[in-house]
């Protein structure tokens, strides 16, 4: 019997929802779209497991390795994650108060330099 007789060959994808519809990497805090960003950017890994010390290599091979195999699933979950940031972006401006123009900040700017 050899080595891979005895052995899954299958390994489980260290992701986890926290909260739901958000995935994070192992058990770390960090967010999937992190390290999918970070990967498609050029960062290896290992610079990967450098910018968030929190992650393990192993885990972030496995992530890595399960979104180049499901490159559909990922889009996608990175499209939601665009659209709640800008559904959340929309309610934040439309919550403030809008703030002076661009001509109110012009003469407020020239009566400052007007000498007295």
């Amino acid at each position: 019997m050899t080595v891979l007789e005895q052995q899954p060959l299958t390994l489980a994808v260290p992701l986890r929802e926290d909260p739901p519809g958000v995935l994070r990497v192992g058990e770390s805090r960090v967010l999937l779209e992190l390290v999918i960003m970070a990967h498609r950017q050029g960062a290896s890994p290992e610079d990967i497991v450098l910018m968030y010390d929190s992650l393990l290599l192993k885990d972030v091979f496995a992530v890595i390795a399960w979104c180049l195999t499901n490159p559909s699933a990922v889009d996608e979950y990175l499209r939601q994650c665009d659209e709640q940031a800008a559904t959340i972006r929309r309610q934040i401006e439309a919550a403030q108060s809008p703030g002076p123009t661009k001509e109110v900040l012009q003469a407020r700017a020239l009566a400052n330099r007007l000498p007295s």
